[in-house]
C-alpha cells in the first residue's frame, strides 16, 4: 500500500509542478495587454489551467500527507536523506500548499479582503507558493536531482525574466500616462 501510495505522490507530483508553473506563467501575462497574443491565450486558458493545477496540488498534498504518515511511523522506507531534511521539505511544501489556498481565496473570495490586503495583493501570494512549491521540488524532489540545474533553474528563471518584463511594460506605461 505504501508503495502504491508513494508512486501515485511522485506522479502527481510530476504533474502538479508544471502545471503551476503554467498557472503562474498565464498569470503574469493575464493583464499585460502589451504582451497581445500571449496575453489574449492567458486570458483564455489561466484560470482553467490554475483551477486544474490546484485540483492536481490538492491530489498531491493528500497523497503526500499519506506518504509522509508511512515515512514517519516506519510503514515505508525512510528516503535516502535525513528526518529532519524529509520533515523540513514536508514543512517547506505545506508552506507552499498554505500560500497558494491564500492566492486562490484572493480571486475567489474577494469580498473578504480589505486594503492595503485588497484581493490582488492577496493573489500574488501565488508567486511565494510557487517559490516554496519550486524550494520544495528542488529539496525532495528525489525524482528530480538530476533535473534541477539543467531545467528547473533555467524555466524558473525565465518565469523571473517575465514577471520583471511585466514590471518594466507596466511602470512604463505608468510614466506615459502620468503627465510631466
Amino acid at each position: 500500500m505504501s508503495q502504491l501510495v508513494w508512486l501515485l505522490d511522485r506522479g502527481a507530483a510530476l504533474v502538479t509542478y508544471p502545471l503551476l508553473y503554467l498557472a503562474v506563467l498565464t498569470g503574469v501575462l493575464y493583464n499585460t495587454e502589451s504582451f497581445r497574443v500571449l496575453h489574449e491565450t492567458a486570458q483564455r486558458i489561466h484560470i482553467e489551467l490554475s483551477v486544474f493545477a490546484m485540483i492536481v496540488t490538492l491530489l498531491h498534498a493528500g497523497l503526500g500527507v499519506l506518504d509522509a504518515w508511512f515515512v514517519i511511523t516506519g510503514q515505508a522506507p525512510a528516503p535516502a536523506y535525513s528526518m529532519p531534511y524529509f520533515l523540513g521539505g514536508v514543512v517547506v511544501g505545506s508552506g507552499a500548499l498554505l500560500m497558494l489556498v491564500v492566492a486562490v481565496l484572493g480571486f475567489t473570495d474577494a469580498k473578504r479582503f480589505q486594503q492595503p490586503w485588497g484581493p490582488r495583493v492577496v493573489h500574488s501570494f501565488a508567486y511565494a507558493g510557487f517559490a516554496f512549491g519550486t524550494i520544495h521540488t528542488a529539496a525532495i524532489g528525489t525524482d528530480l536531482t538530476g533535473l534541477v540545474r539543467p531545467l528547473l533553474g533555467p524555466s524558473v528563471a525565465f518565469l523571473v525574466y517575465v514577471l520583471l518584463l511585466r514590471l518594466l511594460v507596466l511602470h512604463r506605461g505608468q510614466s506615459k500616462a502620468t503627465p510631466n
